[in-house]
């Protein structure tokens, strides 16, 4: 999360005439955590106080700079090789939960409940699914953008 608060500022408020951000954080940094050494080395476990603080540090430094900023729930990962444990789905359902309800964020794109599976809310509707259980297809990414309010931005 650390190099997502750092890159906010070159990508977001480094970019002229940005009003409005979408912050979309944190699922592959709960995901990933414990993943072994790769050669980038060992990803953290994170809880929920660690991603939420990130979040609050994402809002903090948009509000110093006159930027609206919408939160977006972390969306479904059942299913996805090493992202999908009991203790890693309690990490993004908390998360998710304080996105939807602390009022911190100026508006809320719930991309969580967008993508769904009705039948399985804690995996992606397989019609969205790329195939990783992870990410969108095209299908995914357009339901992502009708999930968008748009008179938010």
């Amino acid at each position: 999360m650390a190099r997502g608060v750092s890159r906010f500022h070159r990508d977001v408020l480094g970019q002229p005439g940005v009003r409005t951000a979408i912050v979309l954080e944190g699922l592959n940094d709960i995901g990933a955590g414990g993943f072994p050494d790769f050669g980038c080395g060992t990803s953290p476990v994170l809880t929920s106080a660690q991603v939420i603080e990130a979040h609050r540090a994402l809002i903090r430094t948009a509000h110093v700079h006159g930027v609206t900023i919408i939160g977006a729930t972390l969306t479904p990962m059942k299913g996805a090789f090493g992202y999908d444990t009991p203790e890693k789905e309690a990490v993004r359902d908390a998360v998710n939960q304080w996105i939807r309800t602390s009022g911190e964020y100026d508006a809320v794109v719930d991309l969580d409940q967008a993508l769904a599976d009705p039948a399985d809310p804690d995996a992606l509707l397989p019609a969205y699914d790329v195939g990783d259980h992870l990410h969108p297809n095209d299908a995914g990414t357009k339901a992502i953008a009708a999930a968008i309010n748009l008179n938010t931005l």
